[in-house]
């Protein structure tokens, strides 16, 4: 069943290609192959945490002329919220290292080349 989708879809490229009277349609620039590797790309970085507690502490200092033991009670929230950050980014980055349902470029490279394309069109 799957080769009789390549044929199908090989018969398609091919009349692509050939188009009317023999000419082409489609002037490939490169072969159409897919590569043995991938783009090392980075993830997206996540969004900031704890703007919020660390705002009310700049603003607490400020007004305390940068005295800590007055702004014990920020100083305790901010650095609270930026433990349960610092966890839920572990917990989340060992929970999925196939990230949603996509895999990281250096495992999708591996695989690529354990498993080549072959070199010929067919």
């Amino acid at each position: 069943m799957a080769t009789q989708g390549g044929i199908v879809f090989q018969e398609k490229v091919s009349r692509l290609l050939r188009g009317q009277n023999g000419k082409p349609v489609l002037k490939p620039n490169r072969a159409l192959v897919l590569k043995d590797a991938v783009a090392n790309r980075k993830p997206k970085k996540g969004e900031a945490s704890c703007i919020t507690e660390m705002s009310v502490l700049m603003a607490c200092w400020k007004q305390n002329n940068f005295v800590d033991s007055l702004c014990s009670n920020e100083i305790n929230s901010f650095y609270m919220c930026v433990e349960k950050a610092q966890a839920d980014a572990k917990n989340k980055a060992g929970q999925s290292n196939i990230q949603g349902g996509r895999l990281p470029p250096k495992q999708a490279t591996g695989l690529l080349k354990r498993y080549p394309n072959l070199c010929k069109e067919i």
